[in-house]
């Protein structure tokens, strides 16, 4: 018996040598048993069809399909055929081929950048974020909002899947771990009869001093919310929602509160008195409105309010010193579309207070200068060229002031002067500002109050001439020395337009020193000497050229 066995075991042996294993299957297709030259006609023969085939998957909650070629998915026939292997020479493992099955996946060769770009299009299928528990509100009907985990793809396993298995004409699993909510429906079921539906009930009315503001419920809905915390929802409040939903109604209540000014009658400063300002305290009226939301009746608040100090008292103001003129210049000769501009800027400045230790910055104070604050189209110099902008003229503005805080002796905390020099300003002692479009600094003026006592800023204005004057407690006499125009440079030949042109003489350019000298009014003793010398750039000749020429 043994010998027949032997025997039978031989001719087994020697009939299938060569051929893949019993019971083997590939992508669902049975090779067992066979050469590999037939299992690879038959694989070819069952699995090619569907290599154009798409490829079905589900993962967690989402299905779907993708395309294989698009995938950058290429089969490779060799080693697939070569992973199933020849026949076992164990004799006990050859008997138990005959009653069990293997399924093998085929072997893929993938194009790296495609299969990326496709698993990349798969997470954004697949990937979906957890949705938390939640109450929102629809106008003034709330809702819950059910909790529903997410799910994110386990992209290594899911790769090996999708490559063995890709082209067996079956739906693909895809494994994903969960993304677990951390609020439950109870929790969202105990917000909702707790605190939303309570909350919409009717309005809630706040008591102001003189007049009511009432909170209606889509009112109370757009500032009220919840947020997810240690497993419940805990609501909250948006105070700038809520405070828009009373605000109109309660503003009568409130009174806007006013520094003390200084205004100039018969030519001289004048206090104006300040006025504290009462405001309605929002965090300290608002403090009780959860508790109040969550009931049906007594639904009130009473508003809170406090007082605003003023941020320059009447007395503040009276002690400043501003008593005298210590600084006053005044330019002329500007163009009517500049005078316009010169104006505007000298109503915004008058009367502007300068504490002592503050700097005053003449484009910080006035904001942009455009169309929409009253500024037209004037003169300017841009980039060394004359040209025309909207607010153009300010500069005669700005050496009118810088001249009046130089004789006041104050310190300058910033100008520049003009690249040419125009006639009708002091040589080396003028400055020009210029901003961006969108209002910001460019070209600014500054000084700084280094007295001890405030400096206010009195402008006055006529068609024809500008006057700044300062008002302070005196303490200089100021004194300008001007020295002789030096390493002049002769104006530069420039060709004028062809239409319109209209010549100009030019002018040189020069160097020039201005010293400053200050002298204490008290003693009599000069305090210091300030030299600023200044370049100025030639202004070209202008020539036509006459067309007779042509």
């Amino acid at each position: 018996m043994a010998g027949f066995l032997v025997l039978l075991y031989g001719l087994d042996l020697l009939v299938t040598h060569g051929n893949i294993p019993r019971g083997v299957s590939v992508a669902g297709v049975d090779v067992g048993g066979m050469s590999h030259a037939k299992a690879e006609d038959l694989l070819r023969e069952e699995i090619e069809p569907r290599l154009d085939q798409p490829v079905a998957y589900v993962a967690g909650e989402v299905s779907g399909e993708f395309n294989p070629k698009q995938a950058g998915l290429a089969l490779d026939w060799d080693a697939t055929l070569e992973q199933a292997g020849d026949q076992p020479l164990n004799p006990f493992t050859r008997i138990a081929s005959f009653f069990t099955t293997t399924e093998l996946g085929v072997v893929t060769t993938p194009e790296e950048n495609q299969f990326a770009n496709a698993m990349k299009a798969l997470r954004k299928e697949i990937n979906q974020d957890p949705v938390e528990g939640d109450v929102v509100f629809e106008g003034a009907q709330p809702k819950a909002v059910e909790p529903k985990q997410g799910q994110e793809l386990k992209e290594d396993q899911a790769r090996e899947v999708i490559l063995a298995h890709w082209v067996s004409g079956e739906q693909l699993e895809l494994p994903v771990d969960s993304t677990p909510v951390t609020v439950s429906m109870e929790e969202v079921q105990k917000a909702l009869k707790q605190v939303a539906e309570p909350a919409m009930s009717g309005p809630v009315v706040i008591r102001g001093e003189g007049a009511d503001g009432v909170l209606e419920p889509e009112e109370i809905a757009a500032g009220l919310s919840f947020e997810a915390k240690d497993g419940s929802l805990v609501p909250k409040i948006d105070q700038k929602k809520i405070i828009a939903g009373v605000k109109e109604e309660l503003a009568s209540t409130e009174k806007e509160g006013k520094d003390a000014t200084i205004v100039f009658k018969d030519g001289k400063p004048t206090v104006e008195p300040s006025e504290d300002g009462v405001k309605i305290q929002w965090d300290e009226t608002l403090k009780p409105l959860l508790d109040v939301l969550k009931k049906t009746e007594g639904r009130e608040l009473q508003a809170s309010y406090k007082e605003e100090p003023a941020e320059l008292t009447t007395e503040e103001a009276e002690g400043l010193g501003i008593k005298e003129v210590i600084g006053e210049f005044t330019t002329g000769g500007f163009a009517p579309d500049s005078g316009v501009n010169i104006r505007v800027v000298a109503e915004k400045v008058n009367g502007a207070i300068v504490k002592p230790g503050e700097t005053f910055s003449l484009n910080e104070f006035t904001g942009p200068r455009t169309k929409a604050q009253g500024y037209v189209e004037a003169g300017i110099i841009e980039n060394g060229a004359p040209g025309k902008a909207v607010g153009g003229g300010i500069s005669q503005f700005a050496t009118t002031l810088y001249n009046a805080y130089y004789f006041a002796g104050l310190k300058d905390a910033g100008h520049k002067e003009h690249s040419y020099y125009i006639s009708r300003y002091p040589k080396g002692r003028e400055a020009t500002v210029f901003q961006n479009p969108d209002g910001s600094s460019v070209i600014d003026l500054k000084f700084t109050n280094d007295s001890p006592h405030g400096v206010a800023i009195q402008t006055i204005w006529t068609p024809s001439d500008i006057t700044v004057r300062l008002w302070g407690t005196k303490r200089y006499e100021v004194k300008s020395e001007t020295g002789p125009e030096t390493d002049k440079v002769p104006p530069p030949e420039k060709e004028g337009p062809a239409e319109n042109c209209q010549p100009s003489p030019g002018a040189p350019g020069f160097t020039v020193t201005d010293t400053r000298i200050i002298t204490d009014i008290e003693t009599g003793q000069e305090v210091r000497r300030e030299e600023r010398t200044v370049k100025y750039n030639p202004q070209p000749k202008i020539v036509c050229k006459d067309k007779r020429d042509d």
